[in-house]
């Protein structure tokens, strides 16, 4: 036996169909907007008109030929290992967590010898992505490396 199919089935049908929808749509939006940490920049037209001057910046850094590398030790330090870095050169970082809290810490190093430099303090557990900065003299030298 078959059951008639009404207009009260075509509406349950509807409801139930736009009501999933609607439903993953404000988990995403509400996944979205928690793993934001804010405005990337203040003024797009004044981030615009910087762009080549920061693309500028990143040919003489890449120019100077420094690398560095950075791990976190077995006892919570961070260790920063640089390649052709003068060795009266500056080491610095900036800590942030990718998501949730904003939490930010600067850290000092000092130099260990052979290029290697090491956190004064350990760091907390988890993720953090570090803003390296060597400087020596007027030369300076910048990157972003996430640590986990």
């Amino acid at each position: 036996m078959q059951r008639e199919f009404t207009g009260r089935n075509m509406l349950t049908i509807l409801v139930v169909g736009f009501g999933i929808v609607m439903a993953v749509n404000f988990l995403m939006a509400t996944l979205a907007t928690r793993g934001f940490g804010g405005v990337i920049v203040e003024n797009t037209y004044v981030a615009s008109q910087k762009y080549n001057g920061w693309l500028e910046e990143a040919r003489a850094q890449e120019a100077l030929g420094w690398s560095a590398q950075v791990a976190r030790t077995e006892d919570g330090h961070l260790e920063v290992k640089t390649s052709a870095v003068p060795e009266y050169a500056q080491v610095s970082a900036l800590m942030r967590r990718p998501l949730g809290e904003e939490q930010r810490h600067t850290i000092a190093f000092v130099p260990t010898g052979d290029g290697t430099y090491r956190s004064n303090a350990p760091i907390a557990e988890g993720r953090w992505i570090v803003r390296l900065d060597l400087t020596a003299g007027e030369k300076n030298w910048a990157r972003e490396i996430a640590i986990k």
